[in-house]
């Protein structure tokens, strides 16, 4: 998801997506532990993803306290 995406949504979509997000993360390191994934990339790739989320959120919060 890229970060112009992102900051269409609301805070309170992001908030749903990053508990979204969250529990796909676990899911693909609970299946890489059993066996490899095909592409382990998308375990970097969904953290990555939770931090672009976390970040436009927190970046809004700030800026409402302004």
């Amino acid at each position: 998801m890229k970060t112009s995406e992102i900051r269409e949504l609301t805070d309170k979509e992001i908030m749903e997506r990053i508990e979204l997000e969250k529990t796909n993360l676990l899911k693909l390191r609970l299946n890489h532990s059993i066996s490899p994934l095909d592409n382990p990339m998308k375990i970097k790739e969904t953290r990555r993803t939770i931090a672009r989320l976390k970040t436009i959120l927190h970046q809004r919060k700030i800026s409402q306290n302004k």
